[in-house]
């Protein structure tokens, strides 16, 4: 596993991430993103037809990066593929994530176009 154990705090905390992908033109995208570790893989929730899920269809490869909110030059960069997308058409998941970063919501408008990506770490770098 590439990830060192005195950084998976930063994979277990309610962090945000920032994932960084290629778009099919070429360019770079980087957001801020919600994700959850479940001891080997990253999930991370999007839609379909927004750019993060598009761009795990057109290009796998991936970057994450997190930093230590309470101790800023340390962080954890994970780079890695996305593995499988898995529709999540109730929203399932994107609920486990609100709960965990403790958003509360009333309904999720976007549910029907909902997937999961799940992503396999292949490397890292930290601080």
């Amino acid at each position: 596993m590439p990830i060192p154990e005195s950084h998976l705090d930063l994979l277990e905390r309610p962090l945000f991430a920032h994932l960084a992908q290629l778009r099919p033109d070429g360019r770079l995208q980087s957001n801020p993103v919600w994700y959850a570790w479940d001891g080997r893989r990253l999930r991370l929730t999007t839609t379909s037809d927004r750019h993060k899920g598009r761009n795990a269809v057109a290009d796998p490869r991936i970057a994450l990066s997190i930093h230590d909110p309470d101790r800023p030059y340390r962080y954890l960069e994970v780079r890695g593929e996305v593995e499988a997308i898995e529709p999540d058409p109730h929203g399932e998941f994107f609920d486990v994530l609100a709960k965990r970063y403790d958003l509360a919501y009333d309904e999720l408008p976007d549910a029907a176009r909902r997937v999961v990506l799940v992503i396999a770490p292949h490397a890292a770098s930290w601080q």
